[in-house]
């Protein structure tokens, strides 16, 4: 079982959003966790965001920032992992809003040598605009009030609402990479540390996440399905730029081809280079 968990949420200049993430995380059942802001190039006023949440929370709120050089996701959370203290990590979007149990069920589901991929719910745009002008606390309603905004158009499914004890059906998909996602993933930091983490080579929008999913699995460490016990509240945002998502694809299919495990530039690619973890306030 996990000890000390670090939940690393990914933000860009989203501060509305990440303000309703913190104070949902605020709320967990379970309490021995630190977050890690991994924030990839935000103004001043995502600093201040969370500067104000410092003095709210009990938990360790460390803020990592990098200058904003386009789209660099895996390189701020690789930073925010070097930057974190505990033994499990856990990925999260900055739009991403957690239920009160969503880390004590991360925890039941920890397992050495397996990580969890969680599924989440999308809100529709008018949800979202509500959500965040109205500061409504939506990861506590009742599931009957996801029926009615699942009857109104304002989620795109219940299922991932529920709560099921699939016993071994989790491990049906053990060494399959294609659907996991990183905007709710759960990983032991050794794990991180044996796949060199993210890899940086990705810019711009896509498949960074999947290329350490295979990573993973190469490495020996087998998926779990968090379906049905982690889902996530994931507000509406407009379509990224994916201008150099066909790059991005075309390292992907030289991963595939290969047998590599570890990252291109990854944790220790940071680390020989000297670089510091920049933490901001």
């Amino acid at each position: 079982m996990a000890e000390l968990i670090s939940i690393i949420v990914a933000t860009h200049n989203r501060k509305d959003a990440l303000n309703a993430v913190l104070r949902s995380l605020a709320g967990q059942s379970d309490r021995d966790f630190e977050v890690v802001i991994a924030d990839d190039g935000s103004t001043a006023q995502t600093a201040a965001l969370i500067d104000a949440w410092r003095g709210k929370v009990r938990f360790r709120l460390e803020h990592i920032w990098q200058e904003d050089k386009g789209f660099r996701l895996a390189e701020i959370r690789n930073r925010a992992i070097l930057a974190a203290r505990g033994t499990y990590c856990i990925f999260l979007d900055g739009d991403c809003i957690v239920r009160p149990g969503f880390i004590a069920s991360h925890r039941r589901l920890a397992e050495p040598g397996w990580f969890v991929s969680g599924n989440r719910v999308l809100l529709s745009r008018a949800l979202t605009a509500r959500v965040l002008s109205e500061h409504l606390a939506l990861e506590t309603w009742s599931f009957a009030a996801w029926v009615n905004e699942r009857r109104h158009g304002g989620i795109n499914r219940l299922a991932a609402l529920l709560n099921l004890p699939l016993g071994l059906l989790r491990r049906l998909r053990s060494r399959e990479w294609r659907g996991a996602r990183a905007c709710n993933l759960a990983v032991w930091r050794s794990d991180l540390d044996c796949v060199d983490g993210f890899d940086a080579d990705y810019s711009g929008w896509g498949r960074e996440d999947s290329d350490i999913f295979i990573r993973l699995l190469r490495a020996g460490v087998r998926r779990k399905e968090g379906t049905f016990a982690t889902g996530v509240l994931h507000l509406w945002h407009g379509e990224a730029d994916r201008s150099q998502l066909a790059d991005n694809e075309r390292k992907l299919s030289g991963l595939v081809a290969g047998d590599r495990i570890c990252a291109q530039r990854g944790l220790s690619s940071l680390q020989a280079a000297g670089a510091t973890v920049r933490a901001a306030g």
